[in-house]
């Protein structure tokens, strides 16, 4: 690292309302509001599913945030909320469009069932069959389904958590989870046998289930727990964010869900496209190494989509490493190429590929075979880094945007840090930084950075300053596992704001 040179990086300008930029998304926000282009809510129509107690809450919350909300006192991370209609300038009644009434006990009985497939498979159901009876039956159809389940369904529902032993009920079904997946291969000539073995394909995180047998109806939802929603001063078990900080972040995670622009980054050069490549081992599949591959495709304005791929061997315990074949690699590019053309009117200039790991040359070749000659494809392996830490004098750590250039192909960045506009440092231990490599095709990597800083403010799930990870990878685990929660996962694109 002798000859190693500092660079720092100015904090990317956001576009807001009217033209206007500011850094900070908080303030941009609260000043201009969001992009006036593209669809632009007006009235936001909400179907509510939980239980009674759920319900209540939920219009109490909708109520509040229709008002101002201080901050916490003496808190430099809580900032004062104005109201949704003075951020996004669209209105959320405080009635729901559409209301589904969840039974509390069954809600309870259906989790203390011992076998814990079936307990969260018949737990997603309840709330599953009720928003999938409202679609079929009601002319009204929400652009958004607010899921406000017990924080029982947390505690319970959940790969590693179980019910005591005192509370479980004994499941009526002889089937488990070993005989579930032969079935898959050898299926049986009895319909009672495949329905029984159906909830052993599914996910055991209430989350995940939930969202991809929702997939196939385009249902866009924003699960979120009780205790999330109930007035500050109330004693709880959680640790909660406090009630200003949690209206910045859900307000602002509906308006999106909701086909919402809050901002873009204001300065992109055009013809960009940005993909995370995610993968993600498949429990259900033949052999140890079967794994799910996909793609989040973005660009500079936020929009993001995902792309199933091909189930296969793509895993090596050897290397503990994911590589695709030549040609799922074309499949899979082909279709973000084909998907970017479409938004944009023509095939990207630039196409960055963000992975955790060096691409290989069969996988390589593959995406430049996707692409037209036109296209500069650049692979970019991301990683955290703990290999050295840097300092700076005073009490507060290195400066978020702080990069240090080892070559011409290596770089390491600091996207957590202290932050001058906020003036303090939004965490507890010296951070670390990000390495950025660029391990296949040819840029600038001074580039490459500064694209990388630009990503990690397109969070729109948390009105955040910038998140520690590029948007490309920071729901890579999240969107995997939602692609191998189900047998049959959809695999036709959908918009980002599904998975999340």
């Amino acid at each position: 690292m002798t000859s190693a040179q500092t660079i720092f990086l100015d904090e990317p300008e956001l576009q807001f309302g009217f033209g206007q930029t500011a850094r900070d998304p908080k303030q941009g926000l609260f000043l201009f509001g969001p992009l006036r282009e593209g669809l632009i809510p007006m009235r936001i129509r909400v179907g509510v599913v939980g239980t009674s107690e759920g319900l209540r809450l939920y219009t109490n919350w909708v109520r509040s945030v229709g008002r101002p909300i201080s901050p916490l006192d003496g808190s430099t991370a809580s900032v004062f909320y104005p109201g949704f209609r003075e951020l996004f300038g669209c209105e959320w009644p405080e009635s729901p469009d559409i209301v589904c009434p969840i039974a509390a006990d069954a809600v309870s009985s259906a989790l203390r069932i011992a076998e814990r497939h079936v307990a969260v498979f018949r737990t997603v159901s309840l709330f599953v069959d009720a928003i999938s009876t409202s679609i079929l039956e009601e002319e009204t159809k929400p652009d958004i389904w607010f899921v406000v389940v017990p924080d029982e369904v947390y505690a319970f529902a959940r790969p590693r958590s179980g019910v005591p032993v005192g509370e479980r009920t004994k499941s009526e079904t002889l089937m488990n989870a070993r005989l579930a997946r032969q079935l898959t291969r050898e299926p049986s000539l009895f319909d009672d046998d495949m329905a029984a073995a159906k909830p052993f394909l599914y996910d055991l995180d209430f989350h995940n289930q939930l969202k991809v047998r929702l997939l196939e109806r385009l249902v866009v939802t924003q699960i979120v727990r009780e205790s999330t929603l109930q007035p500050e001063g109330l004693e709880s078990r959680r640790r909660l964010q406090d009630a200003a900080t949690v209206a910045w972040n859900m307000s602002l995670s509906t308006y999106y869900k909701v086909g919402g622009k809050p901002w873009k980054i204001a300065q992109v050069r055009d013809g960009v496209c940005y993909i995370g490549l995610v993968f993600k081992k498949d429990i259900t599949g033949p052999s140890d190494e079967y794994a799910c591959c996909g793609a989040q495709m973005f660009l500079s304005g936020g929009d993001g989509m995902v792309f199933k791929g091909r189930l296969g061997d793509w895993y090596s315990p050897k290397t503990r490493e994911f590589h695709l074949t030549r040609d799922t690699a074309r499949e899979v590019c082909a279709g973000v190429v084909e998907a970017f053309t479409k938004l944009t009117g023509s095939p990207p200039r630039e196409l960055f590929v963000h992975g955790k790991t060096r691409f290989d040359s069969d996988e390589w070749a593959g995406f430049c075979d996707a692409v037209p000659s036109t296209t500069n494809v650049v692979g970019v392996r991301i990683s955290r880094s703990d290999e050295f830490k840097l300092y700076r004098p005073g009490r507060m750590p290195v400066i978020r945007g702080t990069a240090l250039k080892d070559n011409e192909r290596v770089a390491y960045l600091w996207t957590s840090g202290y932050i001058p506009d906020l003036r303090t440092y939004p965490g507890w231990e010296t951070p670390n930084p990000l390495r950025i490599e660029i391990s296949r095709g040819d840029a600038k990597i001074e580039g490459v950075v500064r694209d990388v800083l630009m990503l990690t403010k397109l969070n729109f799930n948390s009105c955040i300053y910038g998140d520690g990870l590029p948007v490309t990878l920071r729901f890579a685990d999240a969107v995997g596992e939602i692609l191998t929660s189900a047998p049959n996962v959809p695999s036709t694109p959908l918009p980002f704001r599904h998975y999340i």
